[in-house]
Order: structure tokens, then sequence, then C-alpha cells
């Protein structure tokens, strides 16, 4: 099964028919009480008043749809982007849950998204930094799971950029080949606009693939990589940036990294990460920009995810 490419289509604010209905009603009531007032007065009026020529008012123009200013968003079009189409049954086995909302599991991603874009929204925050304590617990298809779920915000896009130079592995969850990734943009002067990938997903696109690299940690922490952050960042005021990176224990990147990101998005596994390691793990990163934990795999299946 493939996934088709959605059509791309304004979208309007689903309060705005409302909005015109009231605005339109009030208007006509305003509108009937004059009448019912120039009646009035007529009707008190001295034999001579009634006598004299009315005097006319300005006829009001008719509320129409192109009189009623209604905010409107529109999602984007990525024409300058390499654009996929993903295979949705190897995406459920690399479970890539929400994409489909039929899977319980989903709504786990969106409780997490609310909780997370309600700390952001408080902060004029727009970045955040998606860690783990130690490898293989699960941060990578946290990072894409939530990067769906927050793509299916109203009026938000999203960008998901594979900060593991150690080992990236977006693409390969989400099952493509990818030659460039964000080392190419740091090492090589690779336009932005030539890694940008638009998976096929509306209002996602993700940056993911080339080679890893030694000096990792140096990139990351980089002036050049500093002016990036900052630049995307700032591009858009309706994009969050999700950017997938190392664990923190047993490597300088993510702490190098740390300082770029609005805040910061801990995964642990349960049964698998010790109270020792994710103490350790607390104490290399900015405090203030602690969002909290992701506990990952829970055996209760009501409990899968918790934040």
């Amino acid at each position: 099964m493939m996934v088709n490419e959605p059509n791309v289509h304004n979208q309007t604010d689903k309060h705005g028919g409302c909005n015109y209905m009231k605005l339109k009603k009030s208007i006509e009531k305003a509108k009937q009480q004059r009448q019912e007032a120039r009646r009035k007065s007529t009707e008190n009026a001295s034999p001579a008043e009634k006598t004299e020529t009315p005097v006319t008012e300005k006829i009001e123009a008719a509320v129409t749809d192109k009189d009623v200013t209604c905010r409107e968003w529109t999602s984007p079009v990525y024409s300058q982007s390499r654009s996929l189409t993903l295979d949705r049954e190897k995406l459920a086995r690399n479970r890539v849950i929400s994409l489909f909302p039929d899977i319980p599991e989903a709504e786990y991603y969106k409780v997490l998204r609310t909780n997370i874009q309600q700390r952001m929204r408080e902060k004029n925050w727009n970045t955040l930094m998606i860690t783990s304590v130690q490898a293989g617990e699960g941060k990578t298809l946290t990072s894409i799971n939530l990067a769906v779920s927050f793509a299916k915000e109203y009026d938000r896009t999203v960008l998901l950029v594979d900060c593991d130079l150690k080992r990236q592995k977006v693409h390969q969850y989400l099952n493509f080949s990818s030659e460039e990734g964000i080392v190419d943009y740091l090492v090589k002067d690779c336009p932005l606009t030539d890694l940008i990938i638009w998976p096929g997903i509306e209002k996602l696109t993700l940056i993911s693939g080339g080679k890893t690299v030694a000096n990792s940690a140096e990139l990351l922490g980089s002036p050049k990589m500093k002016d990036l952050v900052r630049e995307i960042k700032c591009r858009y005021n309706d994009r969050y940036i999700l950017f997938d990176t190392p664990p923190v224990l047993g490597w300088a990147d993510a702490i190098a990294f740390a300082p770029l990101a609005d805040c910061i998005l801990m995964v642990v596994e349960e049964g698998r990460t010790s109270i020792k390691d994710v103490n350790k793990a607390l104490e290399v990163i900015p405090k203030e920009k602690f969002l909290g934990f992701v506990l990952n795999r829970r055996k209760s299946p009501m409990n899968k995810y918790y934040y």
C-alpha cells in the first residue's frame, strides 16, 4: 500500500462562517432598530414636519463574503523540496503510528504533543531538542511520531532535523534513502533547500541522511550550527522545529547542542534506564530548558507513554 500525496488546498478558520453570520445579524438588527426609531419619530412629528421631504440616509452596503475579512491559513506547497511517497505498510511495521488515527497508541502522542505545546506557547518557544539518556531508548521513533502529530495541528508546520550525526536513522525508519543531510550543510556548504525533504505528509518536512562523522560534537556546537538554528527558528512564525539529537550519556553531542534549542525532552526506557543514569543526564543539560521525560515501552497499554 502506498501513501497518496495529499491535495494541497486553502484551509479557512472553522469559526469564520460563524463570525460572518454573527456580524451580518448584528448589522441587520441595528438597521431594524434605526428604521423603528424613524417610524416612531415620524408618528410623533408635527403636520408641518410630516410634509417635509425626509432626508435620505446613506444606503448601507450589503454584507458579502468579500466584505468580511476571515483569518485564513494556507497549507504550504513544498515545490522546491524533494518529494517522496512512503510505504504505509513499512511505516506501520516500523511503528510510525501517528500516521494511523485508528491505532489507540496514536492518541498517546497527541496527549504528549498537547502537553509540550502548552509549555512551549507559554514561553513563545518553537525549537525542541529530543534526546535520551542512553542509546536504544526510542528517541528517534519518538521524534518522528511527535513530528507527525505536531503536523496535524491546523495552522502549524513542522521541520524535523536529524542531528544524530553518529547514526542518522530518521530516514531509515521512514524507509527511504538519503545521501545528504545536515553534515553536508555544515561541512560542504550545501544549500539548505537541497536538503529539505517532503515525505508526502502534509505540513511536515525533514532533513535526514548523509554520512556520519567523528567530530559530530564540534559540528553541533559550531557557530555555523548556531546560525542555522537561529535562521530556521525565525524564518516562519508558524513552524515548530524538532531536533533528534544523540543520547546525553556517552557522547558530548547533546551537551554541545543543548544551548541552541529552546527546550529539551528526554526519552527513557522502562526497566532499562536507571535512576542513577537519569540523574547524571540531568546534571549536564540546562535545567531551565528541561520539559520532562517520555517513559517509553511501558507494559500497561494505557500508560505506554508518560510525560
